[in-house]
């Protein structure tokens, strides 16, 4: 579950939609009234979305303004296989986004006096081990407890007893109340706070208590066991092109409950948030205290329970917003709370290409401008040249290979040198980048516990591990991953984790592809990445005599076509 992501252009759009819809006079309805599987907005904003589905977005999106939708619209296919269009009824699992369920779960309990926000875990779940007993549940809501690792990946088995031992175990990168470390398994601990504290099952309370919506309804589900979010749901892309996890898996499921897991469509989403923020869901005062800007993360953004508060030293508006994606599903959600004229925006994706992050980035400067949204180029025709398939060498060891499927042609880079060379950071240093790699191989070095368990879990799944390379780091939706080759006694695997600077991992993936571009024509020969969003890598690659020539900001990169 990813946590918070490029908050800039959420300020843009969020400010600035309602304020160009409204203009316009869009239709107006209810959040309760019927689906629709067409565009339910304004038409100049529907026409540049359509254009950016042509691109590659694929997804639904809802706007609303005092508790009315201006906007309600779908785009791309909720299956392909099936040829089945998303429709504002498709449901998308909101990742991340879950925490603000969570957190508003312990204000409601707060509300009731069954919990304070004061009080220390371990008291409360005395079977707690570890040094992460004494921390408050204030300190697990801001992520200011010190927690760091991971205590499960999304789709593996772990109970509640294995939760616990598993959170117990994790290390304190801080004293607790010092520092900040984003950690997922915070918020598993505040999940296993509410079903102890309410006597129920986490997912029976959250289903009975936050999620239903003023209007009777309620706003979805879990993607994963019972109770499920009901309606069609999309099916997800990763970015190696392959399916993601659908919700099939069993569990138990105490790996996500808390931090990831929930599902709905994105007017519910909406509506769920339009409900929290105007005191349907929780007492006023626990809605200031959501509000309200707790540890500050700098340049005007501080940390609130489940959200990011941005002040109106910002962008002249207050507002709240966070976001989820970027685990094993394929999907991407994201959601905005501006309090003057209680405005809503939700936006989730089931495709890497242009994601609801990405596009939110792209077409917020225009709308904060009250600008006519920008729109991408349309794809090339015709097909890449055969000629330039093949494997290419560069004279330092890496690599590319280049492959063709229609009209696409793809390019992929294996070597740290090669990773350098077609991924050229964007915003991010040297220094940072070699600090990242450090922290990776530190952990695959088992120098700290964590570190222990990751290799463990590997030699479990490939073999003893005999060395680990270095691959080369890239910059994905803000958020660096660095590649490793891992060898074992009977094979090689690669794969990539990011972690935070605290050496916790924050996301990993073993056994998987290198990284690779999609290239679109870019005229006389060049090629360029297939990036409508523009926030790809800067590069250009040329073919010629044998050559797959790279360049970008650190010059030419010359590969000979091998054999």
């Amino acid at each position: 579950m990813t946590e918070h992501f490029r908050f800039v252009a959420v300020a843009m759009i969020a400010v600035s939609l309602a304020a160009c819809t409204a203009e316009s006079g869009p239709p107006e309805f209810e959040p309760g009234s019927p689906a629709a599987t067409g565009a339910r907005c304004d038409g100049r904003i529907d026409a540049a979305f359509g254009a950016w589905a042509r691109a590659g977005f694929s997804g639904s999106i809802a706007i609303s303004t005092g508790g009315r939708f201006d906007c309600l619209a779908s785009y791309g296919s909720a299956d392909e296989a099936a040829g089945t269009p998303n429709t504002v009824d498709t449901v998308f699992s909101i990742g991340s986004v879950t925490k603000a369920f969570t957190a508003a779960t312990v204000f409601r309990l707060v509300d009731d006096r069954k919990l304070a926000l004061d009080d220390r875990v371990g008291s409360i779940l005395p079977e707690l081990t570890g040094p992460v007993a004494g921390v408050t549940v204030r300190q697990l809501l801001l992520h200011t407890s010190g927690l760091n690792g991971t205590h499960g990946t999304d789709h593996e088995p772990l109970d509640r007893a294995g939760a616990l031992s598993a959170i117990g175990g994790l290390r304190l990168a801080f004293a607790p109340g010092t520092g900040y470390v984003y950690s997922n398994a915070g918020y598993t601990l505040l999940a296993l706070v509410i079903e102890k504290v309410s006597g129920r099952s986490y997912r029976d309370y959250t289903m009975a208590e936050i999620l239903p919506l003023p209007d009777g309804r309620v706003a979805g589900g879990f993607w994963d066991g019972q109770p499920a979010a009901p309606g069609p749901r999309a099916v997800g892309r990763l970015d190696g092109g392959q399916t993601g996890e659908s919700g099939g898996f069993a569990g138990p499921h105490w790996a996500v409950d808390g931090n990831g897991g929930l599902a709905m469509t994105t007017r519910d989403l909406a509506a769920w948030t339009h409900a929290l923020f105007t005191g349907r869901l929780v007492s006023a005062t626990s809605v200031r205290a959501i509000g309200t800007p707790g540890h500050d993360l700098g340049k005007g953004r501080s940390e609130t329970p489940g959200w990011v508060a941005y002040g109106a030293s910002v962008y002249g508006k207050p507002f709240l917003t966070t976001a989820g994606g970027g685990g094993d599903i394929g999907h991407n959600a994201v959601v905005v709370w501006v309090p003057e004229g209680e405005r809503v925006i939700a936006m989730a994706s089931n495709r890497p290409e242009v994601s609801a992050e990405k596009l939110l980035e792209k077409v917020g400067p225009a709308l904060l401008a009250g600008a006519p949204l920008p729109t991408p180029s349309p794809p090339p025709g015709g097909t890449a040249p055969a000629a330039t398939v093949g494997k290419y060498r560069l004279e330092t060891g890496g690599g590319f290979e280049v492959t063709t499927a229609g009209n696409q042609m793809s390019v992929s880079a294996s070597g740290a040198d090669a990773v350098a060379a077609l991924f050229p950071p964007r915003g991010v240093s040297a220094d940072e980048l070699r600090r990242h790699e450090e922290r990776v191989l530190a952990l695959l070095d088992g120098e700290t516990q964590e570190g222990r368990n990751e290799r463990k879990a590997l030699e479990a799944a490939f073999g003893r591990i005999t060395g680990i390379t270095p691959g080369g780091t890239v910059v994905r939706d803000g958020e660096l991953h660095s590649y490793v080759s891992v060898t074992t006694d009977s094979r090689t695997v690669l794969g990539w984790f990011a972690v935070n600077q605290e050496g916790g991992v924050e996301a990993a993936e073993v056994d998987t592809g290198p990284p690779t571009l999609t290239l679109t024509s870019a005229g006389a020969g060049r090629y360029r990445p297939d990036d409508p969003t523009g926030s790809g890598p800067e590069v250009v690659v040329e073919f010629g005599a044998g050559r797959l020539t790279v360049t970008g900001p650190g010059g030419p990169y010359v590969a000979k076509l091998a054999g």
